[in-house]
């Protein structure tokens, strides 16, 4: 498999500076619901703009031909790179802050995705539907077996017209003799 790192990169995602606001009034409101929290909020506006800044810098997505990659965090660090064509959907999620701002958040489920929930949700991607089908046009792409033909060492026969008989009988037998051979007798 060739080295992720050796992919072209089609787009490199940027985020939008009002990503920071939305994380600090998203923080305010906690600490207003909680009530106790309330006594915090000078000292979450202090710390908050400083974390909200140094995350924002940290953030990453690239698009490429057969992966997108993404990594984020400041005290832990994420990175993940989902395959395209493991990908099932990249939705849009805006709620009534994100609204007001002009933001939009993308989430990328995956196939086989052991957790629910998005894979990957990136808040305040700059041009968020086009990158959105970026994805997706990629995807398909990569799924139809477009974007790169297999390698040698990667080709497998492939068979053009459906199994005939002869061969079906063969592979019965075949799996019949396995059987025998490992202590089960299973006549049918």
């Amino acid at each position: 498999m060739a080295d992720v790192h050796e992919e072209l990169i089609l787009w490199e995602a940027e985020f939008d500076p009002r990503v920071r606001t939305y994380w600090l009034l998203s923080g305010a409101g906690f600490l207003t619901i909680s009530i106790v929290g309330i006594v915090l909020l000078p000292l979450w506006f202090a710390i908050g703009s400083w974390a909200t800044g140094h995350y924002l810098r940290r953030m990453r997505c690239t698009l490429r031909e057969k992966t997108l990659q993404v990594s984020k965090g400041v005290l832990q660090r994420v990175e993940k790179t989902v395959p395209l064509d493991k990908i099932t959907d990249v939705g849009i999620v805006q709620g009534p802050i994100m609204r007001y701002l002009g933001l939009e958040a993308l989430s990328v489920e995956t196939a086989g995705q052991s957790s629910q929930g998005a894979l990957v949700k990136l808040i305040g991607v700059v041009e968020t539907r086009d990158f959105r089908a970026a994805i997706l046009r990629q995807r398909d792409v990569v799924a139809a077996g477009i974007a790169e033909g297999p390698r040698p060492s990667d080709a497998s026969p492939v068979l053009s017209a459906p199994p005939s008989e002869d061969l079906l009988v063969d592979i019965r037998d075949t799996l019949r003799r396995i059987e025998q051979h490992l202590g089960g007798n299973n006549d049918g």
